[in-house]
């Protein structure tokens, strides 16, 4: 597991990172970028499963970056 310190007035606390949690939103990524979206729905299943919160999810559906120019 990752583990990372922040510094949140004045006092240090430890966020862990689960490296499944980044797995599988890095797959909801690539399943987005490819257009594979009958995937998307387990993938997102997934990663809740493994503590994504709905932010970290709902910023990967909404990439401007995968939107028609």
């Amino acid at each position: 597991m990752i583990k990372t310190m922040l510094n949140i007035g004045g006092r240090r606390t430890r966020k862990s990172r689960h490296p499944l949690k980044l797995t599988a939103l890095l797959y909801l990524k690539e399943a987005l970028i490819r257009e594979q979206y009958e995937k998307c729905a387990e993938i997102i299943a997934l990663a809740q499963e493994f503590g994504a919160a709905s932010f970290e999810i709902q910023d990967l559906l909404e990439d401007p970056r995968r939107s028609p120019s």
